[in-house]
């Protein structure tokens, strides 16, 4: 046992070399799993374990390590908060939470705060703040973390009330609250806090100098600048993007040559800074010059290209990338490819780029999808645009996987013109009403209405809308135009079996036997309902009315 636990020791320690610089690595980790997996009785310590599961997730063997770590019999909580941060990282949120929901999983604050940054790096905001506040205990990290969710989501008001709240606060709260705050236009409340802070760290400098130039006051970032008693390459970028932001395009170039250090990021903020202020050829003379370039880096020139409307320049340099760099693309680089294609009518090109997506995990990207279905539609193939939409989009027209990108939804929808369905329409319209966005909402009602102008469903979900946000002139409105039109809708109705029997119940019919009992039964429910603090917003009662 001991000269098979000494090998198994030396195999783990040199795993990461042998993967670096040998071609027998990866089949090494696969003899390694075997071993595993065929030895139930081999008591290995719990770091090794854990870091060859980590290793396989890092890699995107994530069912591999899925199963190494089934074959463990005793596991403590690292390997737990391995696990469910392997399937967050690769973005299986659903298979995390499955783990996580385990009778047999071992739970502690890392792992709860693991799932919970989950959620919020899934921007499934309402998921996190649920579970944040299921939490038995909670250090700063977790608040922290449902901080930046709020403040991701654009929930700046909860993410400061957060803040006010926590027991105890550290510099990344600060921090965290403060980039919330500049990205929201609260650049005064920002530096308020700034200045109330007692230590502050060079991000806490570098959050101030970027939010100062995002909201216009460069001059003020630059004396921040100045100040800062430790600059990092971070701070450089944050400066130099804060002069290519504001036009000042001189002064970028200027401190970016007296960089003491740069990295890709402070190449790639000049090329981008050069693009989005319409200088071309200084971007192209750059990206030429650069010693090194990543997928940011590419992309940012093929979008310049595809702004600029030079298309053909964009694929061509779309090809030499592939061929001279070998980059894997990234969601943004077949987003800005397709676009490429959609301005030329290239078909061909579009179907090319199409079947290098279907060997990626970006065949579930909804923005490349999007993509793909405003690409064949430019390029008049509009049925495999429709059935696009039918396969990879309607099936999540509940809009929950959109994050409430309900305008560009609208506008896939709309360019199918007559290929899109009443269904799908209203599929859109749920959507809306989920999101409370009345202005996408009225369009799309409008749009239903002319294929079916006597749809009351239509009518009514509009007016749930307009109520659910506090809309009630416009509520009301609705519901004259379908009195107006002798509209009504159909009452709902349900079906509760008890023993062998089915009672059926439909709104405000009071024919069934019992339906006296039934109503002073729901009263006395109602009542201690009431009575436990247990009640809904009375202000949604209206929704169950039309």
């Amino acid at each position: 046992m001991k000269r098979l636990h000494h090998h198994l020791s030396f195999i783990f320690m040199n795993v990461p070399k042998l993967n670096k610089h040998q071609n027998y690595g990866y089949p090494l980790l696969n003899n390694i799993r075997i071993r595993l997996t065929s030895t139930a009785t081999l008591s290995l310590e719990m770091k090794r374990c854990n870091f060859f599961i980590s290793r396989l997730c890092k890699e995107g063997k994530i069912d591999e390590a899925r199963k190494v770590f089934d074959e463990i019999s005793e596991r403590d909580v690292c390997l737990w908060t391995t696990m469910i941060s392997g399937y967050i990282k690769g973005g299986m949120i659903k298979e995390a939470r499955k783990l996580f929901d385990r009778s047999d999983a071992e739970k502690n604050v890392i792992v709860w705060t693991a799932m919970v940054s989950g959620y919020v790096k899934m921007n499934q905001v309402e998921e996190a703040e649920r579970l944040f506040y299921e939490m038995p205990v909670r250090n700063v990290v977790s608040w922290n973390t449902m901080i930046d969710g709020y403040a991701r989501n654009g929930r700046t008001e909860q993410a400061l009330d957060l803040f006010r709240r926590m027991p105890e606060r550290n510099v990344v709260s600060w921090n965290t609250i403060m980039t919330a705050l500049a990205h929201s236009g609260r650049i005064e409340d920002a530096q308020r806090l700034f200045d109330k802070m007692r230590e502050r760290d060079v991000v806490s400098w570098t959050t101030m100098v970027a939010g100062l130039s995002r909201n216009g006051r460069i001059d003020d970032a630059r004396e921040l600048f100045d100040r800062m008693p430790i600059r990092n390459v971070v701070s450089w970028n944050a400066m130099i993007a804060g002069y290519a932001q504001n036009g000042r395009l001189d002064e970028a170039l200027k401190l970016f040559e007296r960089m003491p250090q740069r990295d890709m990021p402070s190449w790639n903020t000049m090329v981008t800074g050069f693009i989005q202020n319409g200088e071309l050829n200084r971007a192209e003379k750059l990206f030429d010059a650069m010693p090194q370039k990543n997928i940011i880096t590419w992309t940012a020139m093929m979008t310049g290209y595809v702004q600029h409307g030079l298309s053909e320049e964009a694929l061509k340099l779309f090809n030499k990338m592939q061929a001279n760099d070998g980059l894997k693309p990234a969601t943004g680089t077949f987003v800005t490819v397709l676009g490429a294609c959609s301005d030329l009518a290239g078909l061909i090109e579009g179907q090319q780029v199409h079947q290098m997506i279907s060997k990626t995990v970006f065949q579930e990207s909804t923005q490349v999808v999007s993509a793909l279905i405003n690409m064949y539609s430019k390029c008049g193939e509009l049925h495999v645009a429709r059935k696009m939409f039918d396969d990879g989009l309607s099936g999540h027209m509940d809009l929950i996987s959109w994050n409430g990108r309900l305008k560009e939804a609208f506008n896939i929808i709309d360019g199918l013109g007559k290929e899109a369905s009443l269904s799908v329409w209203g599929a859109l319209l749920a959507g809306c009403n989920m999101h409370g966005n009345t202005d996408i909402g009225k369009l799309v009602a409008d749009k239903v209405l002319k294929i079916e102008p006597e749809n009351a469903g239509t009518y009514s979900l509009l007016s749930n809308m307009y109520a659910s946000v506090g809309k009630w002139k416009e509520a009301a409105n609705v519901r004259m135009k379908m009195k107006d039109k002798g509209l009504k809708k159909q009452p709902g109705c349900s079906w509760i079996e008890v023993g062998n029997t089915v009672q059926v119940f439909v709104v405000g019919d009071k024919s069934h036997s019992q339906s006296e009992d039934l109503g002073y039964l729901l009263l006395d429910l109602h009542i201690k309902m009431k009575k436990a603090g247990d009640m809904p917003d009375d202000d949604l009662l209206v929704d169950v009315e039309i």
